[in-house]
């Protein structure tokens, strides 16, 4: 996957998280998600920076820049700092960078993985996506990875590595397998009709 290609798949689902209707766990999570938009440098104290930045950010969804204190980021930002998650810089000119570390953005990462969610349209269109993916055992972290997110979104499990789904979902798949790399093992087929359909469709409630 391209590095242009990656920042914008990350970028783009660490905004969902922002427009979620789920709550963030704790300030250190959000925190860390925000920082995870931009390199932000600060001519002045780090924490009010921040705020300022957080406020000039568009929640048009959500009002998650309210929900936290001066006091809760500023928490936040050292309970970053010391899982090493970020960096905090001192630059010549006397403003701050911060930045995250490998460490860091494993994290942002996994928080990405854990937010990938399909939206469910008032509205089946009457078409099945039908997943098969063929991952070699080298890549088994990967295979497994996709196997569970894919039992967490909801699919059933038609064969080995057959799954099914009602809904569209080729974009959340194809960041979890470009993710770790395994896309070209990924084929995601619509169907309009499956065989066994009447259990699928008592299975997935339409």
């Amino acid at each position: 996957m391209s590095k242009i290609k990656e920042n914008k798949k990350y970028k783009e689902k660490i905004e969902d998280f922002f427009y979620s209707d789920t709550p963030s766990a704790t300030a250190t999570k959000f925190l860390l998600m925000f920082l995870a938009l931009g390199s932000f440098a600060f001519g002045g104290a780090v924490i009010p920076s921040i705020l300022k930045a957080i406020k000039g950010f568009d929640f048009s969804n959500n009002e998650a820049e309210k929900k936290y204190t001066k006091k809760q980021l500023n928490n936040a930002l050292g309970n970053l700092k010391r899982q090493k998650l970020i960096k905090v810089i001192k630059e010549k000119n006397g403003k701050f960078k911060i930045k995250l570390t490998n460490k860091g953005s494993k994290r942002i990462l996994k928080l990405s993985l854990e937010n990938v969610s399909v939206q469910k349209p008032k509205t089946w269109d009457k078409k099945w996506r039908v997943v098969i993916f063929d991952v070699p055992t080298e890549f088994n972290s990967a295979r497994e990875a996709l196997r569970n997110k894919m039992k967490d979104l909801g699919f059933k499990q038609l064969q080995k590595s057959v799954w099914v789904y009602p809904y569209d979902c080729e974009d959340e798949i194809l960041f979890v397998a470009e993710v770790f790399n395994v896309e070209k093992y990924v084929e995601i087929i619509t169907a309009e009709k499956v065989l066994h359909e009447k259990v699928l469709k008592n299975a997935f409630k339409i």
